[in-house]
């Protein structure tokens, strides 16, 4: 799974509320979670964003909060992949159970807003400015995951394919 995109940096400890701020959380809509997206970090971020983008951060990305509406925001705004030198475990697996790629690498330093860099999910190698980068790639079970567009459209695969069998 190969994904192509502009690149949006963002700084370390960048949190669920510079995510997606605590005021819109009135309504669960994507497209209301959509168009205030990085809103505190980057006001500009939603209107310029488009579908394939990547955004790169640094340390402790998505750190706070547990709710599920951060990387729904960013998934929702057209973000292929967020890629950072690390993420808050609960934003991490909330990442995967909605199916947002992520990858821990550190790239904040080595690019600057607008480059372009491919992502190759399966072998976790990101290319940038002519340059490899090494991420650790997901195993097979969570790229199924990704793959089928979170965890709970994986489920219902699974278990279409278990009554199949049946």
């Amino acid at each position: 799974m190969k994904l192509t995109g502009r690149v949006f940096v963002f700084g370390s400890d960048i949190d669920t509320d510079a995510i997606i701020p605590a005021r819109y959380l009135n309504k669960f809509d994507l497209d209301h979670l959509k168009a205030h997206c990085m809103e505190d970090a980057d006001p500009t971020f939603a209107e310029r964003v488009k579908l394939g983008d990547v955004i790169v951060a640094g340390k402790n990305f998505g750190c706070g909060s547990s709710r599920e509406h951060a990387p729904l925001a960013i998934k929702a705004a057209g973000v292929s992949c967020v890629i950072a030198d690390s993420f808050a475990r609960i934003f991490y697996r909330n990442a995967i159970n909605i199916g947002l790629p992520i990858l821990e690498v550190s790239l904040e330093k080595k690019v600057k807003d607008g480059d372009l860099v491919t992502v190759d999910l399966d072998r976790g190698i990101v290319e940038v400015n002519g340059e490899k980068f090494q991420a650790q790639a997901f195993p097979p079970e969570l790229m199924e995951i990704m793959q089928s567009g979170g965890l709970i459209e994986y489920v219902k695969k699974e278990l279409e394919v278990g009554e199949e069998n049946d």
